[in-house]
């Protein structure tokens, strides 16, 4: 089980899962959910590592260094803290 940190919360999340369903109740704002409108940015504070890799929908809107899209990451293992 994986843990995911968003802001002040603690949330499990099974290893191989998308993130977008826990950030969304944590009150991250989910768009299209395709990873074209880039309204659910999250920045990564620790815990890149146990992301899923950046895909090209995330680059084709700019994502770099430490920001992300909430909607394409999928978390594999361990701890990831995030802020949006």
């Amino acid at each position: 089980m994986a843990k995911l940190y968003v802001n002040d919360q603690e949330i499990d999340i099974a290893d191989g899962d998308k993130i977008v369903d826990a950030i969304e109740e944590a009150g991250v704002p989910i768009g299209c959910s395709n990873g074209v409108c880039g309204t659910c940015e999250i920045e990564i504070l620790d815990g890149m590592d146990n992301l899923s890799p950046v895909n090209d929908e995330e680059r084709d809107l700019g994502m770099e260094g430490n920001k992300r899209l909430g909607c394409q990451c999928t978390i594999n293992a361990g701890e990831v803290k995030i802020k949006f």
